[in-house]
């Protein structure tokens, strides 16, 4: 039990430094990663995390998403393991981590480890402007990356990578070009693999010949490709609207030209659960209220899904899609908009139990004082809500805290506003040690007197 108390600690939000040093002396590697991915780490506990023994614990530093990148960056001169944990970065749900310093990103462009130099030109931190300056290096892969900033790119770099001495940064540089230019799009058809070939095809300007020779392709997913092209011809959209393989007429559907007369005219069809990206051509208008309104007023339920992820809504059209008789439209609309409707967050943090509904609470005017009743809730997954309810009193908690589905009770256990009898209770309990352990209404005294019982100097 001592070990699942002492996880707990390093999660505990109230940790004063003294207690997180101990935590990352203890006996358990598994602690002190825990203690690494914090945030606001203070300064004295960042020192001893870089300069701890456990390589573990280092490389949790240097792929958390919490911590500073200055101070990640401390770690570039580590051993390979944890250069590597820094090069790829931390893993964000639906954001962008905190970039590393530029000068990081050189000496990790440049490792004398070929896996290290590569999972550093595509960690998903990289600034686009440090991907630019790339475009002059000596180093052809760093040419070849540079070509993924192409909107980054001056004129002149982009002449200069078109025509580079290498073929694959000629080819990765084409690639990007194509969408203005056919004559790379016909270049390229012939030499690219399946992957690279769809992206040509559904973002590469193409000529008539091009365009008759996909458009009546024997592989679907060919045609699929240029369905969604805008360069396509009409009589070929025409002809693709009436094609056999439905993934390629649904595609036809929703391309930006059609009227709904149109688009109704095709032989399509949505489910309520398929799973199906934004339109490109919707999310690059997502600040285009035009764009916007006709997407939300057609009858197409890609195109309303498509308009529902952007946060810049005018207020009448999010009243509308809050009204969408499509869930997904609506899950959307509350996972993307900054200020969803009250009344529609608290419907889909009923009916939904996807791991995006925790993200509605957080959101200006999310109705938390209804949170409360949900404790006599039939549904476990709803009940653990009630814990965050400000109004919860003592009693409450402890009720919570004792119900029979452990994630209610873990829930209850890690809450201030527990009372601290029944605190100590849970701290004696092996199922609800841990979470007990990360209740922050512990005091400091309590928690080095759990440190020195579970003999952590």
């Amino acid at each position: 039990m001592s070990a699942d108390i002492l996880y707990g600690l390093a999660g505990n939000p109230a940790a004063p430094p003294d207690v997180l040093l101990r935590l990352l002396h203890s006996a358990s590697p598994e602690v002190g990663e825990r203690v690494a991915r914090r945030a606001s780490l203070p300064g004295e506990v960042i020192d001893a995390i870089v300069g701890h023994p456990d390589v573990k614990v280092r490389s949790a530093f240097a792929e958390s998403p919490l911590a500073p990148g200055a101070q990640r960056a401390r770690l570039v001169d580590d051993t390979p393991r944890v250069r590597l944990a820094l090069a790829t970065g931390p893993l964000v749900f639906r954001s962008r981590p905190e970039p590393l310093p530029d000068e990081t990103y050189a000496r990790l462009f440049n490792d004398p480890r070929s896996y290290i130099r590569h999972e550093a030109l595509i960690s998903p931190s990289l600034p686009a402007r440090v991907l630019a300056g790339l475009a002059g290096s000596p180093d052809p892969d760093l040419r070849h990356a540079a070509c993924r900033a192409w909107d980054e790119l001056t004129p002149e770099a982009r002449e200069a990578l078109l025509a580079d001495e290498e073929p694959y940064v000629r080819r990765a540089a084409a690639l990007r070009a194509a969408s203005g230019d056919a004559r790379h799009t016909a270049e390229l058809a012939g030499e690219l693999d399946r992957w690279d070939l769809t992206l040509l095809l559904t973002h590469g300007r193409l000529d008539r010949v091009l365009a008759e020779r996909y458009a009546h392709s024997d592989e679907p997913s060919e045609r699929m490709a240029v369905a969604e092209n805008p360069s396509l011809p009409a009589d070929l959209v025409a002809h693709l609207a009436r094609d056999p393989h439905h993934p390629v007429r649904r595609a036809v559907s929703a391309r930006p030209e059609l009227t709904e007369t149109q688009r109704a005219a095709i032989d399509y069809e949505i489910g309520p659960d398929e799973r199906l990206r934004p339109l490109l051509w919707v999310r690059e208008a997502r600040e285009d209220a035009g764009v916007l309104r006709r997407c939300v007023h057609s009858s197409h339920v890609w195109l309303r899904r498509s308009a529902a992820v952007s946060p810049y809504l005018p207020p009448d059209l999010v009243a509308r899609l809050a009204r969408d008789d499509d869930f997904a439209v609506r899950l959307l609309l509350c996972e993307h908009h900054p200020a969803p409707p009250p009344e529609l967050m608290w419907r889909i943090l009923i009916e939904w139990d996807g791991c995006t509904r925790w993200l509605l609470l957080d959101k200006p005017g999310f109705p938390l004082h209804r949170l409360a009743a949900l404790a006599d809730h039939e549904d476990p997954g709803l009940r653990r809500f009630a814990v965050h309810a400000p109004d919860a009193s003592p009693g409450l908690l402890d009720r919570l805290s004792r119900d029979e589905a452990d994630y209610v009770r873990h829930q209850a256990a890690g809450d201030p506003r527990l009372p601290l009898p029944r605190l100590h209770e849970m701290l004696a309990d092996p199922a609800d040690a841990r979470y007990a352990a990360q209740n922050p209404g512990l005091s400091p005294a309590g928690m080095r007197r759990l440190l020195d019982e579970a003999v952590v100097v």
